[in-house]
């Protein structure tokens, strides 16, 4: 059974994760939901501690049952970490070594194969400052996967930035698990 530590950020897109969450724990994985603050206005703790059967993190007062930081624990546990969705705020920081919360913290203390979906509106999508975050991400090797090219977005308009299928994503996932 690997570790997979599935990181949430504050998308509209954040209630997929709780489907990622499923499937994968049904594929006999042990997965960890980290979530940004802002993702609890999307998706609450409740359905993704029901789904992944294991606890929340959300913030630094989630790591008060252990010496050990709840972050840096399952950085050294992780086979994976998956960012899913990835929103363009969560992006720069990781791109700029920031580590706001829970989640952008753990993405440093981790050394396991990162996959980021992206998610958000395609203005800030195609804007230089994300895609030259984008582009720092995967100089280090990390794999970016997606937004779907085109599709109807949360504001209503069109154009890419749509997260891609949970298909795709729990396909990404376990794949990149057979080739470590």
């Amino acid at each position: 059974m690997s570790c997979i530590v599935l990181g949430i950020t504050g998308s509209v897109a954040a209630y997929k994760a709780a489907g990622v969450a499923s499937r994968l724990v049904k594929l006999g994985h042990e997965v960890h939901c980290v979530c940004t603050p802002a993702a609890l206005h999307f998706v609450t703790p409740l359905t993704l501690m029901t789904l992944s059967r294991n606890r929340v993190i959300s913030s630094f007062e989630d790591e008060t049952q252990s010496w050990v930081p709840v972050h840096i624990d399952l950085a050294q546990k992780a086979d994976v970490l998956a960012i899913v969705p990835a929103t363009a705020n969560t992006i720069a920081c990781m791109a700029h070594g920031m580590a706001p919360n829970a989640l952008t913290s753990l993405y440093l203390a981790n050394r396991a194969p990162v996959l980021i979906f992206p998610a958000m509106n395609s203005m800030m999508w195609e804007h230089p400052a994300t895609q030259e975050n984008v582009r720092t991400l995967a100089a280090r090797g990390h794999r970016i996967i997606g937004p779907e090219e085109s599709g109807t977005l949360a504001c209503g308009a069109e154009g890419k930035g749509r997260l891609v299928s949970e298909d795709a994503i729990v396909n990404a996932v376990v794949e990149t698990l057979m080739h470590r």
